[in-house]
């Protein structure tokens, strides 16, 4: 029965649906835009004429299943149904599954990425399927061609039974019959022997079919309201299979509607379960097959293809399972962690220590810091099983970082690991200068034929920098162990940057920001000359050259990580800041490269020393921004930074440390603030840094769910 409503209380139903919510409470239907037609439905149709699960999904839609009224939200080409809490005080409605509308930018660029991965990934898949059917083909080829060849053999007793039947033909009757069972004989070996062939046939056929399908599967293992795994069986065409695992039965309820409702039941498995059980389990399964295989039977793996470890809060304790549940041929482990406030602060050193093994650094690069940190935990965790780690993508995004890593079981590549590791002195209570320890090196050396490289493994002079700063002379601290190489693969990048150029806006709805974040990772990238020698020696041919390139590759560090914030190095000097412009020209004039971080706007990441950035901020302030010397106190941090002090009277010590720096810009002539110079070489308009989706928007509180 269709029910009447009014026109007040068709308002008043529209406008609790629309009620503004007070920050960090569940996420309700503020957020929809619904057409004029859907809200003359919503005020027509009555609670009991709703329709169930099997509706086709639409956006802004309400659904009935059990008694529970739930509203349907869009997100990519998933909906995902929230359930509506009529008689709750505005502001006092908690989550029982966890959904983060925030974290959308996160969603988008994760499946990009994997869209970038997977298509690689399964062409791998493809060649080494096609590699299996060649050999299966093969062994077909010879089992028929023995089969033929045994046939003849057998021939020649046909031919001496026939003649001796022609040469005796005195025989006892009864014996007349013989012959016709002597050439029964042959005809039922002949089908026993086809049989055989094609049983081997039919076992290799198959083997080939198993083998021609190809499998990708992932798995969320912290799903909550599984929007990832929606997302991801929707929108990726080559995925198999997904599972979807939450320990809160809420959550996996929730996860098992939401998969029924968008028609996805057969892509998602639902698994109730630890995250840590359920890792745990793939790996001791796997472990029980090599044990029980015999010789050199190929064992098939249930290990992901794709691992997605999202948790509210540190990723740490999931990481020594999620390494070894993944596939250790380049399996891609995707990792976010939300506790900035551990690993990008100064705050809580010793639980940034007990969670990721190493210590923060005090400071405005500390979220890059962070990044190395994490993905020191992650190698480390790796290392132990023989597995190296590959950093694809490292990014800090508002309050979580994001990071895909690839993983490879190869011992030779974690003998580089130690090699790609450091420390960091860094001057956090002063000038902000930092300089980094490697743990051990990679060094090259010939091989005894002379043909070629191979590079040793040993230890490293220490330490790099003295107690004192050189540039301000306050106290250093140390931080790290952290990760020294490269944090973002520029191939990779590039082909996650293909994927958002096809894409479609109104599939991705934070592509705009996308875009701007891969264009800037992929402008951090600043190879050294020893990979720009690398490079041009790829496109010749060789195995001497291919091994050199490899192994540059694993051996190569980030020789400039880290980034400096040119308004906080004005503030140390009491001095007006430069524009940007400026001082990029002013650097590159002197012949060093500049671009920015991710990390923060505003920010430069450059391969000047500290040495130069000072002495530039030095030129800016006698040529463009002079201070009042007078309203310096003598002393003070400033004075020591732009060397008011220099004529009078210091220690030998001092004097010494003065000139040993100083002895890096001692061929500096001029430095010309050139603006023309400095400005961006890339036009395109891109959405580089957030802009505040909302008022008080954020992390948002734990669900409640049990």
């Amino acid at each position: 029965m269709r029910l009447s409503l009014s026109s007040t209380s068709c308002r008043s139903i529209v406008g609790n649906l629309y009620r503004p919510q007070r920050p960090h409470h569940i996420f309700r239907i503020t957020a929809l835009s619904r057409s004029k037609r859907t809200h003359s439905v919503l005020c027509a149709m009555s609670d009991e004429e709703l329709p169930g699960l099997d509706a086709t999904p639409a956006n802004g839609q309400r659904i009935k299943h059990e008694n529970v009224i739930y509203t349907t939200v869009k997100e990519g080409l998933a909906h995902i149904l929230v359930p509506e809490q009529k008689d709750a005080k505005e502001g006092q409605e908690v989550q029982q599954v966890f959904y983060n509308p925030i974290q959308q930018f996160n969603r988008d660029l994760t499946i990009l990425a994997m869209k970038a991965y997977g298509k690689e990934k399964m062409q791998q898949k493809q060649a080494a399927s096609e590699a299996r059917n060649g050999k299966f083909a093969e062994k077909k080829r010879k089992r028929k061609e023995q089969a033929q060849s045994e046939r003849p053999a057998k021939s020649p007793k046909l031919g001496e039974d026939a003649a001796a039947e022609e040469t005796e033909p005195a025989v006892v009757p009864t014996d007349a019959e013989m012959p016709d069972a002597k050439e029964q004989e042959p005809a039922a070996s002949e089908q026993i022997e086809e049989a055989e062939v094609q049983a081997i046939n039919g076992a290799d056929a198959a083997k080939e079919k198993k083998s021609s399908s190809l499998d990708f599967t992932i798995l969320d293992a912290l799903s909550a309201s599984g929007l990832r795994a929606l997302r991801y069986a929707h929108e990726i065409p080559f995925l198999t299979k997904v599972t979807s695992n939450d320990l809160l039965k809420v959550a996996t309820e929730s996860i098992q509607r939401n998969a029924i409702h968008n028609g996805l039941a057969d892509k998602i498995n639902v698994s109730h379960d630890d995250a840590l059980a359920h890792m745990y389990s793939v790996v001791v399964e796997e472990l029980r097959k090599r044990s029980g295989r015999t010789g050199k039977a190929i064992v098939a793996s249930n290990k992901y293809d794709v691992i997605d470890l999202d948790p509210y809060g540190s990723a740490a304790p999931f990481l020594d399972a999620a390494v070894q549940a993944i596939r250790d041929d380049g399996g891609l482990l995707c990792v976010t962690c939300t506790d900035s406030g551990v690993w990008a602060s100064n705050g809580y050193p010793e639980k940034c220590y007990a969670l990721y093994g190493g210590v923060p650094v005090k400071g405005w690069y500390s979220h890059e810091v962070g990044l190395r940190i994490v993905l020191h935990s992650i190698e480390t965790a790796a290392a132990k099983y023989g597995l190296a780690i590959e950093p694809l993508l490292s990014l800090s995004v508002d309050y979580y970082m994001r990071v895909f890593v690839r993983v490879t079981r190869s011992p030779a590549m974690v003998k580089f690991q130690g090699g790609k590791n450091m420390v960091v002195y860094s001057c956090g209570g002063g000038c902000g200068a930092w300089t980094t320890q490697l743990l051990m090196k990679n060094k090259p050396a010939p091989n005894k034929k002379g043909s070629g490289i191979f590079y040793k493994h040993g230890f490293t002079k220490a330490p790099t920098a003295p107690p004192l700063c050189d540039h301000c002379g306050s106290v250093t601290h140390l931080a790290g162990p952290m990760y020294a190489g490269r944090i973002h693969d520029p191939e990779f990048v590039q082909k996650v940057i293909d994927e958002a150029n096809e894409a479609s806006p109104e599939i991705y709805g934070t592509l705009p920001r996308v875009k701007g974040m891969l264009y800037t990772a992929l402008e951090e990238f600043l190879p050294t000359p020893q990979e720009l020698e690398a490079q041009k020696d790829s496109g010749k041919s060789g195995k001497v050259v291919k091994k050199k390139v490899t192994e540059a590759e694993l051996a190569a560090i980030d020789p400039y990580p880290f980034y400096f914030y040119p308004a906080q190095v004005a503030g140390l000097m009491n001095c007006q800041s430069p524009p940007e412009a400026h001082l990029k020209g002013a650097l590159k004039g002197l012949g060093y490269r500049v671009t920015r971080s991710h990390c923060k706007a505003g920010s430069i990441k450059t391969d000047a020393p500290w040495s130069v950035i000072f002495h530039v901020f030095r030129e800016w302030v006698r040529q463009k921004a002079p201070v009042k010397e007078a309203n310096i106190k003598q002393g003070s941090l400033a004075w020591r930074l732009l060397r008011l002090g220099e004529k009078q009277e210091t220690t030998e010590g001092a004097k010494s440390e003065t000139q040993r720096v100083d002895e890096a810009v001692s061929k500096i002539t001029e430095v010309v603030f050139d603006e023309e110079l400095g400005r961006e070489e890339n036009k395109q308009k891109l959405v580089r840094y957030q802009m505040n989706p909302k008022e008080n928007w954020g992390p948002m509180s734990r669900a409640t769910g049990k």
